[in-house]
């Protein structure tokens, strides 16, 4: 069986683009985790849920959904329910609350398992934030990619801009700040670095460079020339 790729690190740091190249080079299944939490999100604020007050309400409506990442258009969309919500779940509003969102246990729970249902057959590129530590903790390959702040920073300024969303890097590294303090400092599943995860500082790589190095260690562990 083809080894899962588990991928953490925080906002900003490449996983996502570099999550989505590697997958594509070597024919693996692609998933966002994020996403997920974003959907729920969004699915909270559409039922008027609010995340300090009706946490178990939250969370028993993430039991309920029924996630399917597909492709459309070339592009890896997430499904809810058999709705597109690639765009909304993309919003300001829904990323900020997705944070708070994630940190309820209830919720944590029922997208771990359905992440781990997803990825029960190996081939599995993953990314997020806990999983190497929570979601694959058995996964063979698994990797940390950090950057800088101000590099975050700047590539979360370009990818707002590629979508007409222009806002000031200094809006853009208060919001950051403010989700990684949230992120590695909840007691749910923090954002940190697995014992066994590879370090990858992005900073002065390009997308092309990371996958590479990604997939020398698919190699590694596979023994296959061609990291599958």
């Amino acid at each position: 069986m083809r080894p899962n790729i588990a991928i953490d690190g925080p906002a900003g740091a490449g996983k996502s683009s570099v999550a989505r190249g590697l997958a594509q080079r070597l024919g693996y299944t692609y998933i966002d985790t994020g996403a997920m939490y974003r959907a729920v999100a969004y699915r909270a604020l559409q039922a008027g849920l609010d995340v300090n007050t009706d946490p178990e309400a939250i969370a028993e409506l993430a039991g309920r959904l029924r996630f399917e990442f597909r492709e459309v258009d070339g592009a890896r969309h997430l499904f809810v329910d058999g709705e597109d919500v690639e765009g909304p779940i993309r919003t300001r509003e829904v990323g900020n609350l997705s944070s708070p969102v994630s940190a309820i246990p209830g919720v944590r729970r029922h997208l771990v398992a359905a992440q781990q249902r997803m990825a029960r057959n190996g081939g599995c590129v993953m990314e997020g934030r806990d999983i190497g530590t929570v979601v694959l903790p058995d996964a063979k390959v698994k990797v940390f990619l950090t950057a800088s702040a101000a590099v975050r920073a700047r590539r979360r300024q370009l990818q707002l801009a590629q979508r007409g969303i222009h806002r000031s890097l200094e809006e853009i590294l208060r919001d950051q700040k403010e989700r990684d303090e949230r992120d590695s400092n909840r007691s749910i599943a923090p954002l940190r670095q697995a014992d066994d995860a590879v370090l990858i500082d992005t900073d002065n790589m390009t997308e092309d460079q990371v996958i590479e190095a990604i997939i020398a260690l698919v190699r590694k562990v596979t023994g296959d020339a061609q990291g599958a």
